[in-house]
């Protein structure tokens, strides 16, 4: 979870990341947001795990941010993330009045730590009567996650105990996206960020087990659009750190 207020206009590319991201703007400026499957203008947001890079703007923003695991999320959304697959749509389809509610209390609150604790109470009573992932799936994804990527879906079934076929579809159905595709998606992000800080590209490649540069280039546009050097230079990271700084600090 994170707070962070920027002075606007702001304008940055949502990239892929291995979480589903929740936001709420309490400022009264909504979210405007372009992607693959048109406009959205909302005070609140959830972005499935499998989402494509979408470009937000806002005239300023006050906002709360969670991150949440694939597994947690298909308990506090409410939904297994199948249904929410690659889309972002207000949260307020998901949560209904509670939504607004919500974010009318964050915009009450005097300050970080209050709103922190109100999103806390939130989501821990979300909990108890969520659905919850097979114990299979979640230690599946936990899998994907500690190895940055690098588990074949063929050890990760023999693992759980199931086939590749049955591992497929549960993980699927459940998380919204296949094993195969989490574990693009979890390697992609860590290239990104040693990419970000500057490592050789060449490098990276070696080190997160692509089998050569191009082959990092051809995961990175199928995940941005764009080339990994001009990912590695756009806002989005530069913003994700003021919410989710490397060294603790008090929220923006």
């Amino acid at each position: 979870m994170a707070g962070f207020r920027i002075r606007g206009p702001v304008e940055v590319r949502a990239i892929p990341h291995p979480a589903v991201t929740v936001g709420l703007e309490f400022g009264d400026r909504p979210f405007d947001i372009q992607g693959a499957a048109g406009r959205l203008r909302t005070e609140s947001l959830a972005a499935g795990l499998a989402f494509s890079a979408f470009g937000v703007r806002v005239e300023s923003v006050a906002c709360v941010q969670i991150r949440l695991s694939p597994p947690t999320a298909h308990t506090l959304l409410g939904l297994p993330l199948e249904q929410l697959g690659s889309s972002v749509i207000a949260l307020d389809d998901l949560w209904g009045r509670d939504a607004p509610r919500l974010r009318e209390r964050l915009h009450e609150a005097g300050t970080w730590q209050e709103r922190f604790a109100l999103m806390t109470t939130e989501l821990s009573g979300r909990l108890p009567a969520g659905p919850v992932v097979e114990p299979e799936v979640a230690f599946a994804w936990r899998q994907i996650v500690a190895s940055r990527g690098r588990i074949s879906v063929r050890d990760l079934a023999a693992r759980t105990g199931w086939s590749r076929q049955r591992l497929w579809s549960r993980f699927g159905s459940q998380l919204g996206l296949t094993p195969k595709r989490a574990a693009m998606l979890v390697r992609f992000d860590h290239a990104m960020h040693r990419l970000v800080r500057g490592h050789a590209p060449a490098r990276v490649a070696a080190d997160a087990g692509y089998v050569d540069q191009s082959h990092l280039h051809h995961d990175v546009r199928a995940f941005t659009g764009i080339t990994p050097m001009a990912a590695a230079d756009e806002p989005w990271l530069a913003v994700d750190d003021r919410a989710w700084p490397a060294v603790a600090q008090p929220a923006l």
